[in-house]
């Protein structure tokens, strides 16, 4: 008997060794790239200034021509006259960054 409570105390411990293993993993490889990815958008958002070229989460490219801080506001001007205010969380990446990620 005592060698049949050896082996499924060493199963149970392997288990928890295997579970601690696969979030070690999953952690490295999926949440934290994504953290970091949020991060820098985050940043890329406050760092907004006017005449700086932007894509919203619509896919729509403007020009930022007026920031409201209080209301988180950005006018965008997408063609000559037609201007259009968004929320500055829907505003994704600048132009530039996504004609390069194009390429």
């Amino acid at each position: 008997m005592t060698l049949l409570q050896a082996t499924q105390g060493d199963g149970g411990m392997g288990m928890i060794l295997m579970l601690v293993a696969m979030f070690a993993i999953m952690y490295f490889f999926m949440i934290r790239p994504q953290q970091k990815k949020q991060k820098e958008i985050q940043n890329f958002r406050k760092s907004i200034e006017k005449g700086q070229e932007v894509v919203t989460a619509g896919g729509i490219y403007g020009i930022v021509r007026d920031i409201d801080d209080v209301n988180n506001i950005l006018i965008i001007e997408v063609a000559n006259g037609v201007r259009l205010r968004v929320d500055r969380n829907s505003v994704f990446a600048s132009a530039a960054a996504t004609e390069n990620y194009a390429k």
